[in-house]
């Protein structure tokens, strides 16, 4: 069906507003939010994921002192091995288990509310990373990484909803990249503050670790004047003055925007009468399709081989023929590079439509994940190869970084519906989470397996994943999640693309 210049309107140029009604614009308490919520919650889970592999070494050899000194146990290397997997995957697992509870606390406690619960286990976790080597127990320092898991799934499940509901439309895909660029901006943080010049040293380590909550607690500072969504006191709560209140002190003197967004979600509720389970989400058919589209995303921008480019890139690099100093040189520009590339996303997701930059931020992924292969396959044939291989990896991460690193955090707030939205979400996180935790522990026994076609069963899923974007994913840029949903509502017998 062809779309009328309305919905052309809506698709091409992000708000039917743009033809002289009035624009969204940036409030201060919106400023404020975005500030605070990125740099005291996004950016501490990037940093938890960037910091433990610098310091390492030293982390491992108190471990062994400590189980000595406490159990009188001497570990030797393979339980060593054991234990250093154990204190790594525990934040992931905890990050799967947090994202599990997003939807539980963001409908019981607020959206609001929720980012105060990330911020506390953060510091929390924060507290005990800094006392572990003091008490000498590493009990503490596996509980901390469990804690500090908590909170970071937990925030990446409710951080994008809260920015979503809180942006008026045609701001969406601006705040909802935020949540994507802190975290990536936090793994470089981390990075820095892990490295023997700063506190990555045998006496500092533990400062390395828990650092962050200096960031928690001064982003946090102004969480009084932090709007609750007007979404979910309209919808979930039911307080409809509440809502109008809250709209007011985001929209300012902008009325006619202030209406407009009251009546969307005055039809909304109209639908939506109660709050949706997990269970209940999972078992609706018409909810089948963005449930896939937004777990196949989450997970599948694991599955795509980004976390292991980022924990093993020395070791790829090394492993194409470059020396121990290069291949850190090159590893810091994989990570300087994608940051830069992160910088964009508020304006790709502003000008550019979400369907377009995902699909091909995936296909051309997958084919740099296969050059990438060749590359190293064929490494050894000449000496320009290993600088081949560099370019390569920058290419993936500038084609990953376009669409399929930012799309998937916010990605669930334009199919869903208030209702179902939490629950999408926490199922969205605890696919990125799962997937996250698969490739960092099977990925080393591949590399060692497999050498060069360790990384096809990624560029097999970028495909795949392009697929399943071309033919399902609805464009959803500039248009109300309300619109969005009946499109998807008939599970694979939609082709929302065409209709």
């Amino acid at each position: 069906m062809d779309y009328d210049k309305r919905e052309l309107d809506v698709l091409y140029e992000g708000s039917p507003s743009h033809n002289g009604e009035e624009r969204a614009k940036w409030g201060k308490h919106l400023i404020i939010v975005s500030i605070a919520t990125t740099f005291g919650a996004a950016v501490p889970v990037g940093y938890n994921i960037g910091v433990i592999n610098a310091p390492a070494t030293y982390i491992q050899e108190w471990c062994v002192e400590s189980f000595f000194d406490s159990f009188g146990v001497h570990l030797t290397p393979a339980n060593l091995n054991i234990l250093w997997s154990a204190i790594v995957s525990v934040f992931l697992v905890g990050g799967a288990v947090g994202s599990l509870g997003g939807a539980y606390i963001a409908d019981r406690l607020g959206r609001k509310r929720s980012l105060l619960t990330c911020a506390l286990l953060f510091v929390v976790s924060a507290i005990l990373f800094f006392f572990c080597r003091m008490a000498n127990s590493v009990i503490m320092l596996i509980i901390a990484r469990l804690i500090v898991g908590l909170a970071s799934g937990l925030t990446t499940s409710t951080l994008p909803m809260y920015m979503a509901e809180l942006s008026p439309l045609q701001l969406r895909g601006t705040l909802g990249v935020l949540c994507s660029m802190g975290v990536t901006g936090g793994v470089v943080v981390g990075q820095i503050g892990s490295l023997q010049e700063v506190f990555g040293t045998p006496d500092l380590w533990h400062v390395a670790l828990s650092v962050y909550a200096v960031l928690v607690v001064a982003c946090m500072l102004p969480y009084y004047w932090f709007p609750e969504s007007p979404k979910y006191l309209f919808i979930i709560v039911k307080d409809c003055e509440a809502a109008k209140r809250q709209l007011q002190q985001l929209r300012g003197s902008q009325i006619a925007l202030i209406n407009e967004e009251l009546q969307s979600m005055e039809n909304e509720s109209v639908f939506q009468s109660e709050k949706r389970s997990l269970l209940s989400v999972l078992r609706d058919p018409k909810l089948l399709l963005p449930v896939i589209l937004v777990c196949a995303l989450q997970g599948g921008q694991q599955l795509s081989g980004i976390n292991a480019v980022f924990y093993y890139s020395v070791s790829i690099f090394e492993r194409s023929g470059l020396n121990s100093t290069n291949a850190k040189w090159a590893n810091l520009g994989a990570g300087c590079i994608n940051l830069f590339i992160a910088g964009f996303s508020p304006y790709l997701m502003a000008k550019v439509n979400r369907r377009p930059l995902a699909f091909y931020s995936c296909l051309v992924s997958g084919v740099m994940l296969a050059i990438l292969t060749v590359i190293v396959s064929l490494i050894e044939l000449a000496t320009w190869l290993p600088y081949a291989c560099i370019v390569a990896v920058f290419g993936y991460i500038i084609a990953y970084q376009m669409g399929l690193g930012p799309i998937p955090y916010f990605i669930g707030t334009e199919l869903f519906e208030s209702a179902p939205r939490p629950a999408a979400m926490a199922l969205g996180s605890l696919s990125s989470w799962t997937c996250n935790f698969i490739v960092g522990m099977s990925f080393p026994s591949l590399q060692e397996a497999w050498n060069a076609f360790v990384f096809i069963p990624f560029a097999v899923v970028c495909f795949a994943l392009s697929a399943l974007l071309k033919f399902y994913l609805p464009e959803t840029r500039g248009r109300d999640s309300s619109d969005i949903a009946p499109l998807v509502s008939e599970g694979f017998r939609s082709r929302p693309l065409i209709r």
